[in-house]
Order: structure tokens, then C-alpha cells, then sequence
């Protein structure tokens, strides 16, 4: 059966307005950074909550919104999830990551330690559901869940980037660990762990740069 139908009808802003909005939102977003030093003061979970919130708005196969987000503050579970990272990190460093990689790798300096993922604040971890269960209790398949999850991936470092905030796409393979430390079922597979808070007062990034529209982009007009 369809779903009922709502109207429609976002405002449609002058294009000067526009523009100047997109403009506005490009700088910003021109700023953010990957960030592998954090500062360990604070971080507000409603700022977390409302950026979560917005996550969630992303678009998704048949519409079953196949993420779930597990927020941790806890320092024990912190600590739990860094041994356990930098145990996948280093086998990897060390014996299985291909030279290539390697060589790529160099330019941002990392390494198989993450402290990160304990200085921070907040972790993020987030999880792609294959299967969900309905409010009625039927279980069914999720359907482009990946792409799904990586719209909503996005979505919440754009979030967390306009309060100000900084984050990390940490992802140590296998990372099957973090089904069992947050407690997901099976039918869950760990897509990413996102280190949050503000830099520390000493971190720096390395300087490089982004491709331009022109590298990225092509127009085809009639």
C-alpha cells in the first residue's frame, strides 16, 4: 500500500539568496579538516543528539534508513575500543597493508596508534543494518544500505563541522570488534568510527589541497 501523501513545497529563495548561501556553505565547508589531535575538554551531548538528528534526514533505500548510531562518552569503553583498534592497526601496519597504501599513507603521517579514539570526547560509531524490523515486528532487508549509510556518514561530519567541532573517518580492518563492544546484533556490519571533539591547542593538518570544480566536475548543457 502507498504511503499517504503530504505537500511539498519548500520555499524557493531568490537566486541572489541562494547563491550567496551556497557560497556561504562552501567556505565553511572549505575549512574542515580531518583531525587526529583532540582536545579532551567537553563536548555537549545535545550538540551530538542534534547532529545525529540531522543524520538521520539522509536519503535511503525503500526509505528503511539502515544506520544506527552508538554515541560514547563512557572512558572504559573508549580505552576497550582503542586496544582493540590498534591491535587490527598494527597487523595492518606492519603485515598485510600493501606498499602502495603505505606510500600513500605517508604524506598524512599515520600510524597504528590512535589516541585519538580516547582523547576525543565522543566516538561515533556507526553501524549499517542488512535487516531491520518494522513497527510491527516483520523483519526485512534494507536495500542500498551502504550508499545509504555513507549519505548519512556525511551529512553528520557536515553537522559536526558547522558547530564547530572536528572529527576523524577511522576505519581498522576487520572491525568486527566493534559489533561485540557495542553490543549490535549480527545482522549489523561496523561502517566507520568517528573520533569528536574541538582540536587540540596544538594540532595541525596537513596542508594539502582540494581538486577544483574543474578536476571534479563536467557540465553537459543543451
Amino acid at each position: 500500500m502507498p504511503a499517504p501523501q503530504v505537500p511539498y513545497s519548500p520555499p524557493r529563495l531568490p537566486q541572489a539568496t541562494a547563491l550567496a548561501a551556497l557560497e556561504a556553505e562552501c567556505t565553511l565547508l572549505q575549512a574542515r579538516r580531518s583531525v587526529r589531535r583532540f582536545s579532551t575538554d567537553p563536548v555537549p551531548r545535545a550538540l551530538i543528539e542534534v547532529a545525529l538528528r540531522i543524520a538521520g534526514t539522509a536519503p535511503s533505500g525503500a526509505h528503511r534508513q539502515p544506520w544506527y548510531f552508538v554515541a560514547i562518552a563512557d572512558p572504559a569503553k573508549k580505552r576497550a575500543i582503542r586496544a582493540a583498534a590498534e591491535r587490527e592497526e598494527r597487523d595492518f601496519y606492519e603485515r598485510r597493508a600493501p606498499a602502495e597504501w603505505l606510500a600513500a599513507l605517508e604524506p598524512l603521517g599515520t600510524d597504528f596508534e590512535k589516541t585519538h579514539l580516547v582523547d576525543a570526547p565522543w566516538l561515533i560509531v556507526v553501524f549499517q543494518k542488512n535487516q531491520d524490523v518494522l513497527p510491527d515486528g516483520r523483519e526485512v532487508k534494507t536495500y542500498y544500505a551502504a550508499e545509504s549509510v555513507g549519505i548519512a556518514v556525511g551529512l553528520l561530519i557536515t553537522a559536526l563541522h558547522r558547530a564547530g567541532l572536528a572529527t576523524l573517518t577511522h576505519t581498522p580492518a576487520p572491525m568486527s570488534f566493534l559489533r561485540e563492544l557495542c553490543g549490535r546484533p549480527a545482522s549489523e556490519r561496523p561502517y566507520v568510527i568517528l573520533p569528536v571533539g574541538y582540536p587540540a591547542s596544538d594540532c595541525t593538518v596537513p596542508d594539502l589541497q582540494r581538486k577544483s570544480l574543474e578536476e571534479i566536475a563536467e557540465f553537459v548543457e543543451g
